[in-house]
This record gives structure tokens, C-alpha cells and sequence, in this order.
């Protein structure tokens, strides 16, 4: 029963396999390296492999991911039970209540994503030390840059296993045979350091960002990767590191990592961050999950957000389950002039992209309009009552920060308009430059005892001028009175929401498990971490459970 333990631990998390959505997959999909390093194309695929991987856990795609845990377990978003949709198993609620157990389906499937990722890291690592170049066709100065950018993007999977979990083992081998000894937990302050020693010993090796390395790990990624490990260095390991947090955010700034498109610089508007044309609109990504749907059919999947009829919405080619929405009374955080407001969410009649007319519900609104509300109640019915358990299929302010354009051709202001040829093509972001703006801010902040210095303010007035027209924007600017501590935590959830930010910055505010949102009541304070999968201390007895889950 000891043998087939360890190997079922090994084959879950360790092997490299084809797919990256199917948990179930055997070892007979593992790929045989021997068979497929043989020349550089085949080298540079298994360097791109972990980016395909990657969807599936830092991005809302539709599995549980470690977006999933980072989001729905905040203030801003949630996933209600509609009507006869949304219950599965009570999984939503848990996140929401912070009530989830050691044996939760949605933990432990997020901890076998990243680790697959980690394997998928692991494995071209080995083979690059091993191979003959000549043979293959790459120079030792390529081969170098790639075992540096597999080792920064193996970081960044530490870094979110960090994260959500703390105490994690740290495996950097593929394992010869499946009788390989089982790897132990390290503690989240080694967890740290390991992080911070991959980042800073290959950093220098990778190329910096460009158009042509979009999506991939290069100098600009590791600096935005050791800016968040900094900013979260208090909360994460008691020791907090503000001037480094600065510094890593300094690199970025000043564009010494680089940019993906001309110059690293904030984009002007609110819009070309997230837009299908962002892989060459935008100046301030740095890090991303990209897609090529027009010439690989590999599109950004965001079904969770979308209504059963998103596809008469948006004139696009897919429906949704209609699941996330954003928890009753976070949209009327922003201000009505902020454009933040009128770009990124759906509220109110919705209509037809086709021919402008309207849109009617599938549930509880059969035949009638579909109207998107920001309350969550059986309204249908004459409830009153508010918690996750009452929502109907229009509760809810709806996702509308990247559009993914139209398949169709439609009306739109009164004009016909054909269909997007950029349709579907969107890149998730992972950093952007605005982040690190708030992220320096935060850390000049802190520096000054909790209260704002003119350049902290200037950080995030950069960001913020551009949700609010030139005449109103004097009225709407920050100084160093208004933007307090609590003020700035709101202005993060603001500009950041969707992003998978929340429930870090809810730590550090210390108001994730002190905090009463909407129908969620205070918990416990070991809820800042999540528990170890038990089906993994079950495969592996070597890991220890978090405090307060045994």
C-alpha cells in the first residue's frame, strides 16, 4: 500500500503530461524525453509548454484554479446560488463564508494544477542540463536563457503555492522512477527564500520584455515577481521589506526589464489594457497569459462570468454558466463619472448585439426582459432575504473589463458594424504596470507610518486620472489628507477587481478574517491560509497540515 502511494503521489503531481485539464490523466501520457528534445523547435516547445498550462490556474478559465481561491474568497466577487444553477455542493458558499474543509474538490484541484505546472518546469530544466547543443542546434547561451526562464516561471508557481498554502515542499526534479523519495514540507519562510534565490540567480539571464517574448518570463516578470513577494513579505513571514518592494518596483518603472510594446508606460486610457488587440495596444502589461485564437483557436475563457444568453449580449460565439458576479454593493463604490464604472460591468437591460432588441431571460425570467441588478434576491418572488442561497439568474453586476469583441455583425450606436477580426484574441494580464505603480505606493506608505507621502500620491493619481474626464478630475484626485490606508485598500479594489489580487490585499489591510462584507461574517485567522489537500497527506505523509485544520 507504501509503494502505491508514493507512486500515485509522483504520477499526480510530478509527470509532465499532454494535457493540463484532465487530472486524471495515466503515465503512459507522460511525453518520453528521449523522443522529443532532438532540435531546437521541439526544445522551444517544452520551454512554452508550462505558458499553455498556466491558463488553467491563474486565470478565470473555468476550473479551480488559484484565481478561483484568490477571488472568491474576498469582498468583490461571488458565485450565488441562482435559482436551480450554482449550488454545486455548496463549494461557492464555503469560499464565501470561509468555511471550506481539508477534503474541498476546488483546493485540491488548484494545488494538482500548480504542481503540474511546477513538472512542467522541472522537466525541460533536466533534459537542457543533459543535452549535446551541437546535436540539437542551440548555443549555450540559449540554452541558458531558457533554464533561466523555466526557473523564474517555476518561481512563479512557489510564489502563488506561497500564497494560498505557505507551508509547501519544494520539488525542482523530475524523479527517475516512481520509487523516488517523497519530498517533505518546507516552511513558508523557506518557501520565501527559495523563491527569492531562483529570481535574483536568473534574472540576469532572461531576455527583457518585448514583443516578441509577450507571455513569457523575462527580466520585467522576475522584477514584478519580487515586487510582490516583497509587498507581501510582512504578512507572508513577519518581515516586512518595504525598501526592496521599492526598489524591484523601480526597475520596472525606469523600464530597465524592459516593455512589450515600445516603452514600459502606463496606457492612456481604460480600455487597451484589456481589449483583443492588447498584446500590441497596451504598454503596460509585463506579464501575461496569451492567446492566439485567430491562428491557434486558443481563446480566453471567461464562461463563468457570462449569462446562459451572453452570446445575443455580445454578438460572440459562447454562452456562460452564469456564475461569478460581483458581491451587492461594490459597484457603487465607484463614483458615477468614474469611466471605470461605465466600461467594465454590465448592469441594467440588456439587448441584442444582432439587431438592438431586447434580451429576455431563461429562468425565473422567461419571456421577460433580462435586466442585470445589484442586489441578489428572489425579486421574482417578493424576497427580501440576501445571501448567497437567494439569487436568481439576473442578480448580479456582470464582468465586462475585457471585451472580447463581436463574431457577428450588429448594430451598435445605431450603425451596423461588421464582425471584430480581432474576436476572442484578448491576453489575460498577469502584472501590469499599474499594479507596481500601487504596489510601490503601498510600500512608501507603510515606510511613513500608514499615512501618504506626495509620491505615494502621485503613484496612484497616475492610475486614477485616467477613470475620470479632464474637467472633472480636480475634484477626484488624491493628496496626501484623502488618501489614507483604508482609502487606498478601496482604490485597489477598484482598479484591480477581477485580477486575483483581493484576497492578498485583504490580508495585508488585515481584513480578511476580521471583515464583515455583505452577508459574510468574520472568521478564522488561520483562513489565511488554505488547508494541505488531505488527498495529498493521504499520497504523501511527509506533508504537514496547516495550523488550525488538523
Amino acid at each position: 500500500m507504501k509503494q502505491i502511494i508514493k507512486n500515485s503521489f509522483w504520477v499526480l503531481l510530478l509527470f509532465c503530461g499532454n494535457a493540463c485539464t484532465n487530472l486524471d490523466e495515466h503515465a503512459y501520457d507522460v511525453i518520453i524525453a528521449n523522443e522529443f528534445y532532438n532540435n531546437k523547435d521541439e526544445i522551444l516547445s517544452a520551454v512554452l509548454r508550462p505558458y499553455t498550462h498556466a491558463n488553467a490556474w491563474t486565470t478565470p478559465s473555468g476550473q479551480d484554479g488559484w484565481w478561483r481561491l484568490a477571488e472568491l474568497s474576498g469582498d468583490q466577487l461571488a458565485w450565488p446560488t441562482k435559482g436551480r444553477h450554482g449550488e454545486d455542493n455548496g463549494k461557492w458558499k464555503r469560499l464565501h463564508y470561509h468555511t471550506w474543509t481539508v477534503d474541498e474538490s476546488g483546493i485540491a484541484n488548484a494545488w494538482k494544477l500548480m504542481y503540474w505546472g511546477v513538472g512542467l518546469c522541472n522537466d525541460p530544466i533536466r533534459k537542457l542540463d543533459s543535452l549535446d547543443l551541437a546535436k540539437v542546434g542551440i548555443t549555450e547561451e540559449e540554452k541558458t536563457s531558457y533554464m533561466a526562464e523555466l526557473k523564474l516561471l517555476r518561481a512563479f508557481h512557489y510564489l502563488k503555492l506561497l500564497d494560498l498554502f505557505g507551508n509547501v515542499p519544494i520539488q525542482t526534479t523530475v524523479p527517475d522512477n516512481l520509487n523516488a523519495e517523497l519530498p517533505e514540507t518546507s516552511s513558508k519562510e523557506e518557501v520565501y527564500k527559495f523563491i527569492e534565490d531562483e529570481i535574483k540567480d536568473n534574472i540576469a539571464d532572461v531576455p527583457v520584455l518585448s514583443q516578441e517574448m509577450k507571455g513569457r518570463m523575462t527580466k520585467a516578470g522576475g522584477y514584478a515577481m519580487l515586487t510582490e513577494l516583497y509587498l507581501n513579505s510582512e504578512a507572508w513571514i513577519g518581515t516586512p521589506r518595504w525598501d526592496d518592494c521599492i526598489a524591484a518596483a523601480d526597475q520596472i518603472i525606469k523600464g530597465i526589464g524592459g516593455a512589450q510594446n515600445g516603452k514600459m508606460t502606463l496606457d492612456s486610457n481604460v480600455t487597451d489594457t484589456y481589449s483583443n488587440t492588447n498584446d500590441i495596444s497596451s504598454t503596460e502589461v509585463i506579464f501575461s497569459v496569451a492567446y492566439d485564437y485567430k491562428t491557434a483557436n486558443f481563446p480566453i475563457g471567461l464562461e463563468e462570468f457570462f449569462h446562459f444568453k451572453e452570446k445575443e449580449i455580445e454578438g460572440f460565439g459562447r454562452n456562460g454558466n452564469d456564475g461569478v458576479v460581483l458581491i451587492p454593493g461594490v459597484y457603487t463604490t465607484y463614483k458615477d463619472n468614474d469611466m471605470r464604472k461605465k466600461s467594465w460591468f454590465l448592469i441594467g437591460q440588456q439587448y441584442k448585439f444582432a439587431d438592438g432588441t431586447e434580451v429576455t431571460g431563461s429562468e425565473e425570467y422567461d419571456g421577460k426582459p433580462l435586466v442585470f441588478v445589484d442586489y441578489i434576491r428572489k425579486a421574482s418572488k417578493g424576497g427580501t432575504a440576501s445571501t448567497m442561497s437567494e439569487g436568481e439568474e439576473n442578480s448580479g453586476v456582470r464582468f465586462h473589463k475585457y471585451k472580447l469583441g463581436n463574431s457577428i455583425a450588429g448594430i451598435v450606436n445605431g450603425k451596423t458594424v461588421q464582425p471584430d477580426v480581432n474576436y476572442n484574441n484578448n491576453d489575460w494580464d498577469t502584472y501590469r504596470l499599474s499594479w507596481i505603480y500601487f504596489a510601490k505606493a503601498e510600500a512608501l506608505m507603510r515606510k511613513n507610518g500608514g499615512i501618504a507621502t506626495q509620491e505615494a500620491v502621485d503613484l496612484v493619481n497616475a492610475v486614477r486620472k485616467r477613470a475620470f474626464p479632464a474637467k472633472s478630475w480636480k475634484a477626484n484626485k488624491y493628496t496626501t489628507a484623502t488618501l489614507t490606508m483604508d482609502e487606498l485598500l478601496a482604490e485597489r479594489g477598484r482598479e484591480f477587481i477581477f485580477e486575483g489580487f483581493r484576497r492578498d490585499d485583504l490580508i495585508r489591510f488585515g481584513k480578511l478574517t476580521t471583515g464583515t462584507w455583505w452577508d459574510h461574517q468574520p472568521s478564522q485567522d488561520f483562513r489565511k491560509l488554505f488547508p494541505i489537500p488531505q488527498q495529498q497527506i493521504s499520497l504523501n505523509p511527509k506533508l504537514t497540515q496547516n495550523p488550525g485544520y488538523n
